[in-house]
């Protein structure tokens, strides 16, 4: 058993480092201030060919595995990009696996292309008001209208949905009365937005400002059935094979803003004197970054465990949402630990550290609460009775 990269897989996270290179923290720092979308970092991103770094090679993409998309992701997170980095393609690299698995030929052909392209940038559309998390109980509903479906309903929490041109949509064609099953009756589409009847509504939240969150209102949106991904009623079904590589990726991004604050906390432990002596000297300052670097260190090898069972087509649920909850909660640590190594200094936004605080938090919340993933393991991993 070899906890270590391969050749190929550290060549990837140097060519991404290389490429974060030229968007550095006063880059990120301008976005946030501007909340404009880093369109240049997408395009870079996309002209490098890593959109597509997990997707067939046949449509496009590298054909390689969760395991190295997550490298990627970590190393654009530890670039100090963070969350405004990684979500800026975050959707390109796991958003379109219900296509890659449920979509036929010709959607495939018609999809992938320009996503892999960075021609398309789409938005991920499943929560909603009032359901959080219990996605069977999704009110948006679609209406099957000879070849077409119409859509009503709002969605929350939509990242890019103000850039976006493509949607991947869950919604309920069956009502939940009249199904076998809680989870039947609700079906995936991918389609262009019309936004003719289709509503954004910005939400003004804590950080992450480059990226955009939203409320979305759909008032007869109107999707051909050529777009519906798989058959109706099995929508989801086809959204779980994103949710474990969304975890996976995400507890990355994690890692990465961990590994971004401990390396501006270290740096600035070096530098900065008192009292006649480097702060770094004190181990005040030393063991709670010592401490940083061992639980990113332990993160990291979850995820990589829960990306090779992925790849491997092994059940990796429980490693998933492990390696989620970890990454999370060692990323925030560090950041925490970067702002408080800077003293009055971290809470300057000319230091970055701040940013980095900020935007740990999300990790911490999303896609799935850290309180719900202790539950699942309770449940699922020790037997405990379900609690929810």
């Amino acid at each position: 058993m070899d906890f270590s990269l391969s050749p190929e897989q550290q060549a990837i996270r140097d060519q991404v480092t290389r490429l974060c290179d030229g968007f550095g923290d006063e880059y990120w720092l301008r976005k946030e201030r501007e909340a404009v979308f880093p369109h240049e970092f997408h395009k870079a991103m996309a002209d490098g060919g890593w959109l597509g770094i997990a997707m067939p090679p046949e449509y496009g993409g590298g054909g390689l595995g969760i395991f190295e998309a997550a490298i990627m992701m970590e190393a654009i997170a530890a670039s100090g990009a963070c969350m405004s980095g990684a979500s800026a393609i975050h959707m390109n690299i796991f958003g379109l696996n219900p296509v890659v698995v449920f979509g036929n030929e010709a959607q495939k052909q018609r999809f992938l292309p320009p996503l892999i392209a960075g021609q398309d940038k789409p938005c991920f559309a499943v929560t909603e008001p009032d359901v959080g998390l219990n996605t069977t109980q999704l009110k948006t509903r679609a209406e099957r209208r000879n070849d077409r479906y119409v859509v009503h309903g709002q969605k929350m929490w939509i990242s890019t949905a103000q850039v976006a041109n493509r949607m991947l949509l869950l919604a309920r064609t069956t009502p939940l009365d009249q199904v076998r099953r809680k989870t039947d009756g609700l079906t995936l589409f991918y389609t262009e937005i019309d936004r003719s009847k289709v509503e954004v509504r910005l939400i003004e939240k804590m950080g992450r400002h480059a990226v955009d969150s939203n409320m979305v209102f759909f008032d007869g949106f109107e999707i051909p059935i050529e777009d519906r991904i798989g058959e109706e009623g099995q929508g989801f079904k086809a959204i779980l094979h994103g949710m474990n590589p969304e975890r996976i990726l995400i507890a990355a991004e994690a890692v990465g803003i961990g590994r971004a604050a401990l390396r501006k906390a270290t740096g600035y432990a070096k530098e900065r004197r008192v009292f006649g002596r480097q702060i770094g000297q004190n181990q005040a300052i030393q063991h709670p970054l010592a401490r940083n670097w061992a639980e990113l260190q332990a993160a990291e090898l979850m995820v990589w465990k829960a990306a090779s069972l992925y790849d491997a087509g092994r059940e990796c649920g429980a490693e998933s949402n492990a390696a989620k909850y970890l990454a999370a909660e060692a990323g925030f640590r560090a950041a925490e630990t970067a702002v408080m190594t800077h003293g009055g200094m971290g809470y300057a936004q000319e230091y970055h550290v701040e940013r980095y605080l900020r935007e740990s938090l999300i990790p911490r919340i999303a896609p799935v609460s850290r309180e719900l993933i202790l539950s699942f393991v309770a449940e699922r991993v020790l037997g405990l009775p379900k609690s929810y």
